[in-house]
């Protein structure tokens, strides 16, 4: 039989605990020799890693091999084991139909010899495939069982990456991290978007736990993680209290998931560009004033065309009546009537301590559930039924919460219009504008003179949302 002249050698490892790949690196070293025992070069070397043999997933190493076999650049294939190269019995078959029409007959695993050119050897390896693919069907019922009571009882799981803000337990806290979070939190609160916010990390040459860049979906995963909040969850959902203590409070949380909705209904993506966009009404017909600009002067005007409905009859210069009205915003943080309102709200509104109480008391009766369920005393359909109507529950004081709940932005803001004042011009549009909003509901703009020069103040009406 003629010697190879171009093996292929394929590795492949389901899971990298290390992250340093070691693991595949010692399947290859092996593979090296078995070849150089045999006298053979190698042509290529295929590597997978961190995926698995029997869940399915795109191999592309895997994949990439194949089609060199059908191409005929290599013309032998040498393996660890078997279930390095499959765990599926119909993958089996694809490729030993593969290496057939290609006219291999050279497959070699380190651990034993196995001929596929015979009827008996193709008979072994069609056996190992099915044996390797039980054993991986049990490894997998075991570690979803595992997974479910230890979700059950809040603590992490098994994955060998550790989450930004906590030590690789997953249960201490990284108080450096921790800091960063806070911050992300409070930065999108008060209206940063989230590349806005990647942005910031990006400049401070803050990396993420794998040593990449921050981006939006990374930043956003931060944001609307439940870990943050100390809440464990487990498939999608949130299955009770975790064992690590919580960065955020999950008054928090509920602003920061009531925000995230309110900016994908908006489906605003672009930063702000006017300060006021939104805020302004026409003081002749009452519809909103839109931005614009003219012979390179920045207006807001009020729209006669048919998406904006308006009388298209009035103008006023972006300039000046963003000034005014900031300036009136700064003055507003630091009025005694401001207080006044704050505290009447306050007094009106439901009893937030009662609420959170209640809810306090859901989340613990929905951690005892989930300890019944681990110590085998509920059934599986038990612990789904109750845990929906603790978790229905649990999402209605939530969204009333977010009702009754003071403003962290307004709260953080409150007496500082003095020191904003020294720093607006410094602040970020999207953040001037949150701060803006929060207390003021919107301003009317009466006609002008025409031929007037200044902005008139008295063409301004302010209504305050607080």
């Amino acid at each position: 039989m003629k010697p190879p002249t171009a093996p292929a050698i394929y590795a492949r490892i389901s899971l990298d605990a290390e992250g340093d790949g070691k693991a595949v690196l010692r399947q290859l070293e092996d593979c090296r020799k078995a070849v150089a025992n045999n006298g053979w070069p190698v042509a290529a070397e295929y590597v997978d890693s961190d995926i698995s043999g029997y869940s399915g997933k795109a191999r592309p190493e895997y994949e990439r091999m194949l089609a060199d076999i059908a191409s005929r650049t290599v013309d032998a294939v040498v393996c660890y084991n078997l279930d390095r190269l499959t765990r599926q019995p119909k993958e089996f078959e694809r490729f030993n139909d593969c290496v057939k029409a290609a006219g291999i007959t050279h497959v070699v695993f380190v651990t034993g010899g196995m001929d596929l050119g015979t009827d008996d050897g193709l008979l072994i390896g069609r056996i190992y495939a099915a044996v390797a693919a039980q054993e991986s069907a049990a490894k997998s019922r075991r570690i979803k069982r595992k997974n479910d009571e230890k979700a059950a009882n809040g603590l992490p799981h098994s994955g060998y990456r550790r989450p930004f803000g906590f030590e690789p337990d997953k249960m201490t806290q990284v108080p450096a991290e921790v800091r960063i979070i806070r911050t992300m939190v409070s930065q999108y609160l008060a209206g940063k978007s989230v590349m806005a916010i990647a942005r910031w990390l990006d400049e401070r040459s803050i990396l993420t736990v794998s040593g990449k860049r921050w981006t939006t979906t990374t930043v956003r995963g931060i944001l609307l993680s439940p870990r943050i909040a100390g809440l464990r969850e487990h498939r999608g959902e949130i299955v009770g209290p975790a064992a690590w203590k919580p960065i955020i409070t999950e008054d928090k949380r509920a602003l920061i998931l009531a925000e995230a909705e309110r900016r994908a209904v908006s489906g605003r993506r672009a930063p702000r560009r006017y300060l006021l966009s939104g805020l302004l009404r026409c003081g002749r017909c009452g519809n909103k004033l839109y931005s614009a600009a003219r012979e390179n002067t920045r207006r807001y005007v009020c729209s006669s065309s048919v998406d904006h409905g308006g009388c298209g009859r009035l103008t006023v210069v972006a300039a000046p009546l963003e000034g005014l009205i900031a300036d009136a915003v700064l003055v507003r943080l630091d009025s005694p009537e401001l207080a006044d309102a704050l505290s009447g709200r306050q007094h009106a509104s439901e009893d937030v301590s009662a609420l959170s109480a209640d809810r306090d008391a859901d989340r613990a009766q929905l951690l005892e559930l989930s300890a019944l369920y681990a110590e085998k005393q509920i059934t599986s359909a038990e612990w789904i039924e109750a845990r929906n109507r603790i978790e229905a529950r649990i999402t209605q004081a939530d969204r009333r919460l977010r009702t009754v709940s003071s403003n962290p932005v307004l709260s953080d803001l409150t007496g500082q219009g003095g020191t904003l004042r020294a720093s607006w011009a410094s602040l970020a549009l999207d953040v001037q504008s949150t701060m803006v909003g929060v207390v003021l509901d919107h301003a009317v703009i009466e006609p002008g003179v025409l031929g007037a020069r200044m902005l008139d103040p008295g063409r301004v009406s302010l209504h305050w949302r607080l």
